[in-house]
């Protein structure tokens, strides 16, 4: 067996992140192969990972980010179990790493962006190698994208919460417009972009809760659907981001206040991640 130095080990780790222990063992275990100990360390993660799997990563670091043109925007969660972890430099170091990765490859989904090169080794073995490394659950646990002629991004209340959103319109001079709606959705949180996008499920159980607050009111039966849809009506005006109340001005409605900056400009989309 070979010898393991001091200096094998202190490499390991700092190529690594693991503990020194951890290091050791792991060389000893490969014979002093480098690439077969890092190899081993990530195997370690993997089989922690599982073993943690009913664990609860409500923690973490919420990340924005745009690309050089404006035209692209990513928003990423990485979850931890606790805010110790969240806090570590290394951890928010990481995350934006993977961030950046998202932003420059642009992935379809989560489950693609987990098998993109990190290194010498993809996303989703980095995440179970740090399991080892941190001794508890990591997890990239959501990542949305958007592309529109301008994309602004906000990252609200220290990485806890981030939010990605598309303007019609690719002029400069709107990127202050755009920052004003991605701080209202990190406020208000729409449900959807307007009320034609809603899931038809939430429509669906929206009516029937009306129908039902009507009844214990003593409504008459043939007058419920009526006063369901007025309901559901309201709640469209609460939960979809153009006809929301501006949170900076309540005497207008998103939609309102941009097309008070430009009678054509609009929101594409948007994209909204937060931890828990």
């Amino acid at each position: 067996m070979s010898n393991i130095s001091a200096t094998d080990v202190k490499n390991l780790r700092e190529m690594t992140g693991a503990g020194m222990m951890d290091c050791k063992a792991a060389l000893t275990e490969a014979n002093g192969d480098v690439e077969k100990a890092i190899e081993i360390l990530r195997l370690k993660g993997q089989k922690l990972s599982v073993k943690r799997a009913d664990r609860e990563a409500k923690e973490g670091v919420v990340l924005a980010l745009v690309s050089d043109d404006s035209k692209r925007g990513v928003v990423i969660r990485l979850s931890s179990e606790t805010d110790f972890v969240s806090k570590n430099e290394d951890f928010v170091n990481l995350a934006k790493e993977f961030a950046q990765i998202a932003l420059d490859k642009f992935p379809a989904d989560l489950a693609h962006l987990l098998t993109l090169p990190y290194h010498n080794i993809t996303i989703g073995e980095k995440v179970s190698e740090q399991v080892g490394v941190i001794g508890e659950k990591i997890e990239l646990a959501d990542y949305q994208k958007i592309e529109a002629p301008l994309v602004v991004s906000y990252i609200h209340m220290g990485n806890k919460a981030g939010v990605i959103v598309g303007l019609n319109k690719a002029d400069a001079e709107f990127k202050e417009a755009g920052r004003d709606v991605a701080m209202q959705v990190a406020a208000m949180k729409p449900v959807a972009l307007d009320k034609d996008g809603v899931d038809a499920s939430i429509v669906e159980k929206e009516i029937e809760i009306g129908k039902e607050l009507a009844r214990q009111e003593g409504k008459p039966e043939e007058m419920l659907e009526k006063i369901a849809l007025g309901k559901l009506n309201r709640f469209f005006k609460d939960n979809t981001l153009l006809a929301q109340a501006f949170v900076k001005d309540n005497s207008m409605s998103v939609e309102a206040y941009l097309k008070s900056i430009n009678k054509d400009l609009t929101v594409t989309g948007f994209r909204h991640i937060k931890l828990g």
